[in-house]
């Protein structure tokens, strides 16, 4: 569940990726070209230069021209992406 936390760091990385940093430290690469299409407000971000210069305003990744992406969904797909370790002590090996 997402607990209201806020993108505090972009760091542009080519193409359609950023590497996005959570207030909590989350983190991780996304990749925005399926956002690409979801609108008229996200045209202007097919140009990679324009693309490549979003900033963090209340806690969302922002362009200049008014686009904005959620930061829950962006926390959710990172979270997704990690798996989690498996603790505790290893399993021996069965004898054969």
């Amino acid at each position: 569940m997402w607990d209201m936390n806020e993108i505090t760091k972009v760091e542009y990385r080519g193409g359609y990726v950023y590497h996005i940093l959570f207030d909590d430290g989350v983190q991780g690469e996304i990749d925005f070209s399926s956002y690409l299409t979801r609108g008229p407000v996200f045209e202007p971000l097919r140009d990679t230069t324009f693309f490549s210069n979003a900033t963090v305003e209340g806690g969302a990744i922002c362009w200049a021209n008014g686009a904005d992406i959620a930061p829950e969904s962006l926390y959710e797909k990172l979270l997704i992406a990690v798996k989690p370790v498996k603790r505790g002590r290893p399993k021996k090996p069965r004898a054969a």
